[in-house]
């Protein structure tokens, strides 16, 4: 059975973006391409149907990531089909939430940082835990760097390569309670 990930930021053309191109790269180099889909959204819908922002696609390609993409809005229906919703900041976790049909489907809501591990623990042994660490610190928050210059979207990429490791890990865990 297929795990389900979608990325979500606001317009789709910045962080979530670049969160589905890294997160498809980890999946694919361990190996799990046949068993994780990977997606991102937009909680509004400005930019649909546009190509990810020329920063976050230059950046991407420039640290070796793909970044084909057209961006879309998040719709409440899709809950019912994602195992894993990935928030990129607090506003975004709550604004899903609120979407979220069932309080099921709403627990389905995570931010991303939460997966972010210390270093000493990016290559854990498989005794360990990979649920999300909501003690990480204060703010989780991927900051939005639309507005900004590029150093904002190389800043989010190392937000987003720190918390892919934890959060394949924890896929992985998933995969394998499932396969048990």
């Amino acid at each position: 059975m297929t795990y389900r990930v979608c990325f979500v930021c606001t317009g789709n053309i910045c962080r979530s973006p670049m969160a589905e191109s890294v997160f498809r790269a980890r999946v694919e180099e361990a190996g799990l391409h046949g068993l994780v889909e990977i997606d991102s959204a937009g909680t509004g819908g400005w930019h649909e149907g546009e190509p990810a922002d020329p920063r976050a696609a230059s950046v991407l390609e420039e640290h070796g990531y793909r970044s084909e993409h057209a961006a879309r809005q998040f719709q409440p229906s899709w809950f019912a089909r994602l195992d894993l919703v990935i928030a990129l900041d607090s506003g975004h976790l709550k604004a899903l939430r609120r979407l979220a049909p069932t309080e099921e489907d709403a627990r389905k809501v995570r931010l991303l940082r939460t997966y972010t591990r210390p270093s000493s623990d990016l290559h854990p042994s498989s005794s360990a835990s990979h649920a999300p660490s909501e003690s990480a610190g204060d703010d989780l928050d991927v900051p939005d760097p639309y507005y900004g210059g590029r150093d904002g979207f190389e800043e989010c990429l190392e937000m987003v390569e720190a918390a892919s490791n934890g959060l394949l890990a924890a896929v992985r865990e998933h995969l394998e309670g499932r396969a048990a």
